[in-house]
């Protein structure tokens, strides 16, 4: 048996539950590959999880981290993904379905690009495959300095859309300098009284952010919803969730490489504080991504 370090939770609860332990290097099933972790994300799904707050992976003992870079053992190619699964990347080693991963874009280092799969394919995934957003169009993106928010913001703009973000003023300089057309600081101005003439907008905040968010939308407007608003039920909502996708993270690998789009890391931990990274994410005061390197 060879041993590897992993991160794991043996029961619901604070960021305290997260556990170094040994355990056996994984096996590859039919169709997976065993991927050595150069880093993990964190997502703010992780500590909802861990916390009992959302159940997606079933009783624990579990594994979080949906996020990966990291080499194919035996071949040595750079891969990166999103993985769902009940043993999860906050490990030296992860077996991964191969069509989940796709090549490590060669711009990026390991936390850069661990930073990316879900934040990245939660906004691609419903601004070009859902809401097919083109040219022209005024796309609004709520919490838009965060991680999924601040990829949706440059993802809408390199496809020519008039970008509107909300955001704490401290963060509008980093929004313009990713593309950021019009910002609007929440903490001073109700969005939903200045703002206007929308095709798609992005809810990543959720709760009653939903319904005031229709008022801005023009009648054929497109809400996106990733998170759960009180729109449900009005005939713009769409209700997304996103998915693994190696083919998607190729798409958006042409952006990265081009320099059109960027990720900001936050801060990076060591595996072994994993629990310091749950503390910064629960904050939800994280501009861009946190990632963890084993």
């Amino acid at each position: 048996m060879v041993a590897v370090r992993a991160i794991e939770v043996r029961a619901f609860g604070g960021p305290e539950v997260l556990e170094l332990v040994e355990t056996p290097r994984p096996e590859p099933g039919p169709g997976e590959v065993l991927v050595r972790v150069r880093a993990a994300g964190v997502n703010p799904a992780d500590w909802k999880v861990r916390a009992g707050i959302v159940d997606r992976l079933g009783p624990p003992p579990l594994r979080l981290g949906l996020d990966l870079s990291g080499e194919v053992e035996g071949t040595g190619e750079e891969v990166y993904g999103l993985w769902l699964s009940k043993w999860g990347a906050y490990a030296e080693y992860v077996a991964v379905a191969r069509e989940a991963l796709a090549p490590k874009p060669v711009n990026l280092d390991h936390a850069q690009a661990a930073a990316l799969p879900t934040a990245v394919l939660t906004a691609w995934q419903a601004l070009v495959n859902v809401a097919k957003v083109e040219a022209g169009q005024r796309v609004l993106i709520h919490a838009a300095a965060g991680g999924v928010g601040h990829f949706a913001v440059q993802i809408a703009k390199a496809r020519g859309a008039y970008v509107l973000g909300t955001a704490r003023a401290e963060n509008h300089e980093f929004l313009r300098e990713l593309g950021a057309d019009e910002l609007i600081d929440y903490t001073a101005t109700d969005f939903a009284d200045v703002v206007r003439g929308v095709d798609v907008a992005y809810d990543l905040i959720g709760g009653e952010y939903g319904r005031r968010t229709l008022a801005t939308l023009k009648p054929e407007g497109v809400l996106l919803d990733a998170v759960g608003d009180d729109a449900e039920g009005d005939p713009r909502h769409h209700r997304f969730y996103v998915s693994p996708s190696g083919p998607d993270l190729v798409s958006v690998n042409e952006l990265v490489e081009a320099g059109r789009l960027s990720v900001h890391v936050e801060r990076t931990f060591p595996l072994e504080q994993a629990a310091l990274a749950h503390e910064l994410s629960e904050t939800g005061r994280v501009r861009g991504k946190i990632v963890l390197t084993p």
